[in-house]
């Protein structure tokens, strides 16, 4: 299967498996992917990141629900897509509902947080928002 668009069928494919209360969701690999995944462990909005072996890579993400079993991803929006690159300094970083949500940048040290990109001073392409 090819996709235009990796990264927004990532967050759909979260949102989607949040809205359906699922345990995981899996999807096809790749490094960007991993990536992101590693840094949405990392801010505490899923709870696990798996990589299977093998000829086709599957990614499983363990999403991280409350006691009421809502879940702590509310929403997600792909901001730069392939018809349209967003680029941003580091004192335009945009912050993600008064910071309670997180905006995910492709840097040139890799990919990154906002709060990690305007503590380093580094800008780049505003990938997605979390929240």
């Amino acid at each position: 299967m090819n996709l235009t668009d990796p990264i927004a069928d990532m967050l759909a494919r979260l949102r989607n498996a949040a809205l359906a209360r699922h345990e995981r969701t899996e999807m096809p690999s790749s490094k960007v992917r991993v990536s992101i995944a590693h840094l949405l462990k990392e801010e505490g909005y899923i709870d696990d990141v798996r990589e299977s072996e093998g000829p086709k890579k599957t990614l499983t993400i363990v999403l991280r629900y409350g006691r009421d079993r809502h879940s702590a991803i509310d929403g997600a929006r792909r901001v730069s897509r392939a018809g349209r690159r967003i680029y941003v300094r580091h004192d335009q970083i945009p912050r993600v509902r008064n910071g309670y949500g997180i905006a995910v940048l492709s840097t040139s040290s890799g990919i990154m947080s906002d709060r990690k990109a305007r503590k380093l001073g580094i800008g780049g392409e505003l990938l997605c928002e979390v929240w």
